[in-house]
């Protein structure tokens, strides 16, 4: 006994259709990711104003290459146990940390995290992440409107 499956003629994998994963997308589970990372550290969470916890991404994602199923077997390559990925992705995270703090860990703890995030949320796999820190929030400068801390 055949199936509708079997009487239908093979389509390509080019013209099925594909899984897409927009830049926006990308750039809000990363700025998600990076905000939960970050107030981990509760010292350095507490000094920066509330409306400059959430960090900003930039993303540009480009779509993984078509692999044949057939040659990859079903649900990834079986070579080195992954996934498929759905594409690549290359961001910047902007992140605002109290100060003093332990800023490598802070920006250690984002890039592990979102990384590890994407791969595992969106399927996407990042081959640079730049964490850069725009702006350290003292305790002595909170009570000072635009005054400089020396």
């Amino acid at each position: 006994m055949t199936s509708d499956v079997d009487r239908r003629p093979g389509v390509p994998r080019r013209e099925r259709g594909a899984t897409t994963v927009s830049d926006h997308v990308v750039a809000k589970i990363a700025s998600h990711v990076a905000r939960e990372a970050l107030s981990r550290f509760t010292d350095s969470a507490r000094r920066v104003p509330p409306g400059r916890r959430t960090p900003r991404v930039t993303t540009s994602v480009r779509r993984g290459p078509e692999r044949n199923e057939h040659a990859a077997g079903r649900g990834g390559d079986p070579a080195n146990g992954r996934p498929d990925m759905l594409g690549e992705v290359r961001m910047r995270i902007a992140v605002e940390l109290g100060y003093p703090s332990d800023i490598g860990a802070q920006c250690a703890a984002v890039r592990r995290e979102v990384i590890e995030q994407l791969r595992t949320w969106a399927g996407m796999d990042v081959s640079e992440l730049t964490v850069s820190v725009e702006r350290l929030h003292s305790v002595h400068s909170r009570h000072r409107d635009r005054e400089r801390v020396r």
